[in-house]
């Protein structure tokens, strides 16, 4: 973990090596720690340290990149030297942009001393608390849990300097039951680890491990669902609600190719898209997701209102298509915040007639882009509600839907809480779409 005095230290030095036009430099390391388990027994853990530098030397509009993890300065300088050797063999780029001169970005709190903290040890336990209540009730745990402390530094020869530390902690639990006819998943992530209990979400998924034996099959067709979270945001697979909203790029919808593309031209930017209840934004300040206040290019991340009571507001801009179109270059977001309202998904069960509780999407994959029709499976706990109550566990669907459609067919919405880094309410939806059974567990 470099500080930020010797991180500029590197950068100062690598760009008085340049002889470019313009020189850019991203420099980056940190340390990973993991810990892995499958039926109650650890298998795997391990822990990395790396630090990684990587130079871009510029002349005209020809670029050339070289990456180096020796710090010493013969090595600093052989990877400036090659990052201008690319770069005067590379063919001009017509879209290439000058670099950023100095930016101010807004202070950010992601990193935490106790999880930069963590060793084996602690990993060990985290794990056996989560293992030890599954033996206790014959029931099986696999989990993974991964923790990363590092830090982000970028500059370039105009004078633009940013650096930022982080930390994070991810961990998922899935536990089956003896005959490998129930299983119950939960997800936790959280940037200080301090705030994850892995007993606590371990028994979340044994609780829907031990209620979700003896599926029982449902007809396929359009249901009230309730979702929860996990399964609206993944943090290893395509979600729905992230799929939208990284597909709100501007270019894509002024070149026709988007969701948010008109028929004969143009975009849907102000349109009202999706219930009103509904409101995007991303702000790297927010205490429960902080993140860097800059972004890969330099730009400065900012509070920004993606969809405002279900109109479009904003959509990301890269720096050359803003420049051609005369509006601000607005950086996508590292993360989104959805509101909420104040139900627990307790309140929307008791509410519901009859329904569907899914816990999490599974092997989600798109169908068409321009409508953002998605596909995938339920999986690991999925549950018939009827007159308020929770009746008994069915078969695992294939469903065909749409961010968009189910947006618009909204019934109620949760208490957010962090999942994947980004902020996330349940959801009650009307009219959602199964296509078909799944005999998956």
């Amino acid at each position: 973990m470099l500080t930020k005095e010797e991180a500029k230290r590197i950068i100062d030095k690598v760009l008085a090596y340049s002889k470019a036009d313009e020189t850019s430099i991203n420099l980056s390391g940190g340390r990973t720690g993991n810990i892995r388990y499958a039926r109650n027994s650890v298998s795997t853990s391990g822990e990395s340290d790396n630090q990684s530098l990587s130079v871009t030397a510029v002349f005209g509009k020809r670029s050339g990149t070289s990456t180096v993890n020796e710090f010493d300065d013969t090595s600093l300088e052989k990877a400036v030297r090659r990052a201008e050797e690319i770069a005067r063999l590379a063919p001009e780029n017509p879209e290439y942009m000058p670099l950023l001169g100095p930016q101010t970005y807004l202070p950010t709190n992601t990193y935490s001393a106790k999880t930069a903290a963590m060793d084996p040890a602690f990993r060990a336990n985290a794990a056996f608390d989560s293992i030890n209540p599954c033996r206790q009730k014959n029931l099986t745990a696999a989990g993974y849990m991964e923790d990363n402390s590092g830090f982000t530094a970028i500059g370039n020869s105009k004078g633009l300097f940013g650096y930022n530390q982080n930390t994070d902690v991810n961990f998922s639990i899935t536990v089956r039951t003896a005959d490998g006819l129930g299983s119950g998943y939960a997800t936790r992530d959280v940037t200080d680890v301090s705030k994850l209990n892995t007993h606590d979400v371990t028994e979340i998924a044994m609780q829907k491990a031990m209620a979700s034996v003896n599926a029982r099959a449902l007809e396929p067709g359009k249901y009230t669902v309730i979702l929860e979270p996990a399964a609206l945001v993944s943090n290893t697979d395509a979600s729905l609600l992230a799929a939208m909203v990284r597909a709100m790029d501007a270019r894509n919808a002024d070149e026709g190719r988007s969701f948010l593309s008109k028929k004969g031209g143009g975009t849907r930017l102000g349109e009202k898209l999706v219930d009103e209840r509904v409101t995007i934004y991303s702000d790297p300040t927010n205490p429960e997701i902080p993140t860097s206040g800059f972004s890969g290019d330099g730009r400065p991340q900012e509070k920004v209102v993606w969809i405002d009571k279900g109109v479009v507001k904003n959509m990301p801009y890269s720096r050359y298509w803003a420049e051609k179109k005369g509006v601000k270059a607005i950086p996508a977001p590292s993360s989104f915040i959805m509101e909420g309202g104040t139900q627990s998904i307790a309140d929307m069960i008791k509410s519901t007639e009859k329904g569907i509780l899914v816990t999490r999407f599974w092997y989600i994959r798109p169908v068409d882009p321009q409508t953002l029709l998605y596909t995938g499976l339920t999986r690991d706990g999925t549950f018939y509600i009827e007159n308020g109550q929770i009746k008994f566990p069915v078969k695992n669907f294939r469903f065909n839907e749409s961010p968009i459609i189910m947006l618009n067919n909204l019934e109620a919405l949760g208490r957010p809480v962090r999942i994947g880094g980004n902020l996330v309410p349940p959801l009650k939806i009307r009219d959602f779409t199964f296509t078909s059974l799944s005999d998956a567990v």
